[in-house]
């Protein structure tokens, strides 16, 4: 079936590997590309993935039945994914700028049972329609390669965390909800992406609830030029409501 499907790689050694993983992340399977990730189009799941899903899962409370619900940076779903079999009768709607996770998520969607649609648009704020829930994992690494998957922008790699949850809540519907789990670079003890939210939330019709989640992941990364200025990297959660 793998054969079938084009997604064995017959290697010049004889061995034979797959172009898919398969991992378990909160009771459903999601199909996403082999560690290491070095294509442009890779569709990454990692730890980061579990902390997201168990982020979300301690995030729904008080959302109604049959709530609209958008992935957007779907990457592999796991956040749509998670969110929709854990409310009764959502709808999911899986956006991303690529058409390699767009194709993988939805396979993950189907076999989780899930009703889905897949939009390819380059902003949260190009999806049409409205939404009870936005969940986002944007990028948020200083990549020099420029990996859309890994490479989070300007703000030491958390301008996309930015940009994206500010145009998501313009896609959420009254009493609305985003979800975001990222990661944060610490520079001279300061959290350079609070600041920056503190600075862009507008003054009404929006409440923020920043949550750190954990202090000190990817240390390795310090050891990199790129992170020379930076103490450490922390992740974080954000919900973000808007009023009624």
């Amino acid at each position: 079936m793998l054969e079938q499907a084009g997604v064995l790689d017959r290697r010049r050694d004889g061995l034979i590997a797959a172009y898919i993983r398969v991992s378990r992340v909160a009771g459903n399977l999601f199909a996403h590309s082999p560690y290491p990730t070095l294509a442009q189009d890779s569709v990454f799941l990692g730890p980061d993935s579990h902390r997201f899903g168990d982020y979300i899962l301690r995030n729904l409370d008080g959302l109604k039945d049959g709530a609209a619900v958008l992935d957007y940076g779907a990457g592999a779903g796991v956040g749509g994914i998670t969110a929709a079999t854990n409310l009764a009768e959502a709808t999911l709607t899986l956006a991303d700028i690529n058409p390699k996770a767009l194709f993988l998520s939805s396979v993950n969607a189907a076999h989780a049972k899930v009703d889905y649609r897949t939009v390819e648009v380059q902003r949260p704020e190009d999806v049409p329609g409205e939404f009870d829930l936005i969940v986002m994992h944007p990028p948020f690494m200083i990549d020099p390669e420029r990996r859309a998957y890994r490479d989070g922008g300007d703000l030491y790699g958390g301008r996309l965390s930015l940009d994206w949850a500010l145009g998501g809540m313009q896609r959420l519907a009254p009493g609305g909800r985003l979800v975001m789990h990222t990661g944060v670079s610490i520079v001279e003890g300061r959290d350079v992406v609070q600041d920056a939210f503190v600075a862009a939330m507008p003054g009404a019709g929006f409440t923020l609830d920043y949550h750190l989640l954990d202090p000190d992941i990817f240390g390795d990364e310090l050891a990199s030029a790129a992170y020379a200025e930076v103490d450490r990297i922390a992740a974080v959660g954000l919900r973000i409501e808007r009023s009624a």
